[in-house]
């Protein structure tokens, strides 16, 4: 007797993948016109670090040649400048905190509490967006003053925070929202209190919010010259945006230090907004879909 044989089964063919299309050549060369503008000025600045005086003034938009590396030894070598990294280092950091803590407090009750005025109080929040320092500059002059902050980093941490509290809290309350109300129901049938489902569950589920809302106040607290300018007199205490404009009054005959110095002030940040590009968009598109 011969084996009977199964019939084998087609395989389905996949269909093929739809290429996604190319665009205008118009769109390509506004994109690139845009990126150029940004990236310009500040390829221009690293290359002049590695420049001389002479190489700037004969060709201004040329490349080095040869590299001269001593501009931007002597500004590692200068022990100012570390100070000035130090300072701008700790106010970054303790705004970043102070925003993100208070924050994310104020977000959960906003998101996760019903009770009276709380519309006016989220309203009140999205004002500030609208609010900026510059207006507020005179005011927050006689404030830090009165409360003996001047000449502080205090000065400049304090009022940071507070105006970094909107965008935080504006991103985080739909996050907090977004969490069903049955995890939270579940939590305390098992005995968890409020507190212990806000650090067990609300501090997770809203992780990608907190480090998009934690990278961008320690950028806009690393680039803050406006603030530190009215509250800082003293050298000593000098972040690097102050740093780099004193620098310049100093070495204002040597250009290729000074571009020296404010490229190597602007890298770190640079470093820090590239790493992190794709969290800061998810958790704005978190934010959103919330």
């Amino acid at each position: 007797m011969t084996a009977i044989e199964t019939p084998t089964r087609p395989r389905k063919k996949r269909p093929p993948r739809e290429r996604q299309p190319w665009g205008s050549p118009a769109t390509y060369f506004v994109a690139f016109v845009f990126i150029s503008l940004c990236l310009g000025p500040v390829i221009y600045i690293i290359l002049g670090g590695f420049r001389d005086n002479s190489q700037i003034t004969n060709s201004p938009a040329g490349l080095p040649n040869p590299w001269n590396f001593d501009n931007y030894a002597e500004v590692l070598a200068s022990p100012t400048f570390w100070q000035q990294v130090g300072n701008s280092a700790i106010a970054a950091i303790a705004t970043t905190v102070g925003v993100v803590v208070l924050g994310l407090m104020a977000s959960f009750i906003l998101a996760r509490y019903n009770f009276a005025g709380r519309g006016a109080m989220y309203s009140l929040f999205a004002a500030g967006l609208m609010f900026p320092m510059t207006v507020a500059i005179t005011p927050l002059y006689i404030l830090v003053r009165d409360l003996g902050l001047m000449n502080s980093l205090g000065g400049v941490i304090l009022p940071q925070i507070a105006f970094g509290l909107p965008v935080t809290i504006i991103i985080l309350v739909p996050f907090l929202k977004a969490i069903p109300d049955e995890i939270e129901e579940a939590a305390a049938i098992d005995g968890t209190s409020r507190l212990g489902f806000f650090f067990r569950m609300v501090v997770p589920l809203s992780l990608p919010g907190v480090v998009t809302t934690g990278i961008l106040a320690f950028v806009a607290s690393w680039n803050s010259y406006l603030l530190p300018l009215f509250i800082l007199s003293d050298q000593a205490s000098y972040t690097l945006p102050l740093g780099v404009q004193a620098f310049a009054s100093q070495y204002s005959v040597d250009t290729a230090k000074v571009l020296a110095f404010t490229s190597l002030s602007m890298i770190p940040a640079l470093i820090f907004f590239t790493l992190f590009e794709r969290r800061i968009v998810g958790g704005l598109t978190g934010a959103v879909k919330g």
